[in-house]
Order: structure tokens, then sequence, then C-alpha cells
């Protein structure tokens, strides 16, 4: 991985058919999950001038999971809203991520062309990253996630994201109903 630090394999990556124009950064669910189930999928249904970008999580102990090793992109200390979180962990996994963005618009896509995406621990790292980013993004697509650090965000970001949330579930009604 681009600038990475963590002892996690290269990112699988779909090429796109045609001159990359926009970039799809997938970050699966972390735990205990790998890149190439998704990067197989995205060759099946790529579009032509997309090029998907599967990164690997580190493998690392989880304390919740009784600190057994596997792929994880940051530990993760409790479920509760409340718990400790691993905000050096999550900050360098996030660095990571924008190190590949990076590499992206010096490959020459815009960054306004990149999205990211994930769900579960994928999908909390991707809403922070994007939110966290310098870099102006197409947009974020985070599933079945939360917004890690949410306490470091001022009110209008975290009232932003609930905002977000709605208008997503809103339009998943919506779309459901045709």
């Amino acid at each position: 991985m681009c600038g990475n630090n963590m002892s996690a394999p290269l990112p699988a990556i779909v090429p796109a058919a045609r001159k990359a124009t926009a970039a799809v950064i997938l970050l699966v669910c972390g735990l205990k999950f790998d890149r190439h189930g998704w990067a197989e999928a995205f060759a099946g249904i790529r579009i032509p001038h997309v090029k998907y970008i599967c990164p690997h999580a580190p493998t690392m102990p989880v304390s919740l999971n009784m600190r057994m090793s596997m792929p994880s992109w940051f530990d993760i200390y409790g479920l509760s809203p409340d718990a400790d979180e691993d905000e050096a962990g999550i900050k360098r996994a996030s660095e990571n991520i924008k190190a590949l963005i990076d590499q992206e618009v010096k490959n020459g896509i815009p960054s306004h062309r990149i999205i990211l995406g994930g769900f579960s621990q994928g999908g909390a790292l991707s809403l922070y990253t994007a939110l966290t980013s310098q870099q102006k993004l197409a947009g974020v697509v985070a599933l079945s996630c939360w917004l890690p650090l949410r306490k470091s965000f001022p009110q209008p970001v975290r009232g932003m994201t609930e905002a977000m949330l709605r208008l997503t579930w809103s339009h998943i009604q919506h779309y459901d109903s045709l």
C-alpha cells in the first residue's frame, strides 16, 4: 500500500478497462475479511473508466475478539458508544488511506473523481478519512458503521453525518418502493 507503514499486503487492484479517469477505494470490513473477493466481484461488474482499489487491513490483535490476530484497520476495545477508541490506530489507518488517495491524484485522477467506501470497520474508516481529508472527494459510501472519534468533530459535522444518514436511508426506502 502506498505510504503504508502497517504490515499489510499490497491492495488488490482492478484496473480500468480504458484510461482511468476515476477511482473507487473500497475498504472492506477489515475484521477477518480480505481484499481478493471484492476485487474479483468488481472485475465482473466494472465500469470501463474506473479503477477499483481494494486495500487489505494489516493483521493485528483485536481487543474485542480476545486479542486474536486478524485483519483489522485499528484495534476495537468495545461496542458501546462510550467505549474507548484506538485514536492512534484510527489516525494511522486514515493516513494510510489518504496516502492511497494522494497516489491516485499523482497518477492523474482528480480527487473529486475518487470515492471511498466500506462497511463495518471499513465504513467507519472511510467516513473518518473522508471527513478529515484535505482532498475534495467525490463521495463516501459508509455502510453499517459508526463515526470513529466522533467527539473530536465539531457539532455541525456530527449533525451533518446524521443528516446524511437520514438522506441516504430516505433514498434507499424510496428506491425500494419503485
